[in-house]
């Protein structure tokens, strides 16, 4: 257990753990949290976004506001405008899993205006990215890069936060695998970046999304029917998972997600 909070301190630098038996009770908890200390409103991507960014905040009977995107990395200066000392900001530092946010400035701009800063690590887990937010938490499931296919944590450096948090469980019998997971993490990243790359150097000549920001999927635009399949033949041949967008969790437009993570 010591060594599962010492290594989750590591790529978070946060001081306090607490393990989930999900991703999604980590939001939940911290939607709990963000009661008890009388915030009002979560302030959610517009696009690039979590399913459940939608619909956990209603259950804890906090407004919803969408920061607008550029393709899914935050507007900072709509963030700017609209948080203030009764928000939470709920967001991925690796919105859809393709590009990795500006998280110092945007931890920036919630520090001057007094928002609390939930960081979605579970795409960016094993970067720095992972390492900037009041509250950092991330999921273990299938398909993450950490892929237990079960449980998750909560990570913050505030002793009252972590006291507040309600008690949440996870499976002792899991801990040896999840041990096996983070000495499998740098090499399971390491081949997404080969995979990635290789995938922006064949498609260089299609447009894709935040091609020059570090990331694990790649988001492929398209036009017209023709350059649809193209691109999937191209994920055919190459053995590639891939989703359509417009989708919440990736992008609002017309495009294939490359779902490299699924690797």
């Amino acid at each position: 257990m010591q060594e599962i909070l010492k290594k989750l301190q590591e790529l978070t630098g946060k001081k306090h753990i607490q393990l989930t038996e999900r991703g999604n009770k980590s939001i939940k908890l911290i939607l709990d949290l963000a009661n008890q200390l009388e915030k009002t409103t979560v302030l959610i991507p517009d696009q690039g976004g979590w399913m459940t960014y939608k619909k956990y905040p209603k259950k804890f009977n906090l407004e919803i506001k969408e920061v607008k995107t550029k393709q899914g990395l935050l507007d900072l200066k709509d963030l700017e405008k609209k948080a203030d000392k009764n928000s939470i900001l709920l967001t991925c530092s690796m919105p859809g899993y393709f590009a990795v946010d500006n998280t110092k400035k945007i931890k920036e701009i919630c520090g001057n205006k007094n928002c609390l800063f939930v960081n979605d690590a579970s795409g960016s887990i094993g970067t720095d990215a992972a390492k900037t937010g009041d509250l950092v938490f991330a999921s273990f499931g299938k398909w993450k890069p950490i892929n237990l296919k079960y449980g998750g944590f909560i990570a913050t450096n505030s002793d009252e936060f972590y006291e507040k948090f309600d008690a949440s469980y996870f499976e002792e019998t899991m801990y040896d695998d999840l041990k096996k997971k983070f000495e499998e993490l740098p090499k399971r990243l390491n081949e997404f970046k080969k995979t990635r790359k290789q995938i922006l150097d064949d498609l260089q000549s299609f447009e894709i999304i935040h091609k020059d920001k570090d990331g694990i999927n790649v988001i492929v635009k398209f036009d017209d029917k023709e350059v649809k399949q193209r691109i999937i033949d191209y994920c055919k041949e190459n053995k590639l998972e891939y989703t359509e967008c417009p989708r919440y969790i990736r992008v609002n437009e017309p495009a294939l997600s490359i779902e490299v993570k699924r690797l």
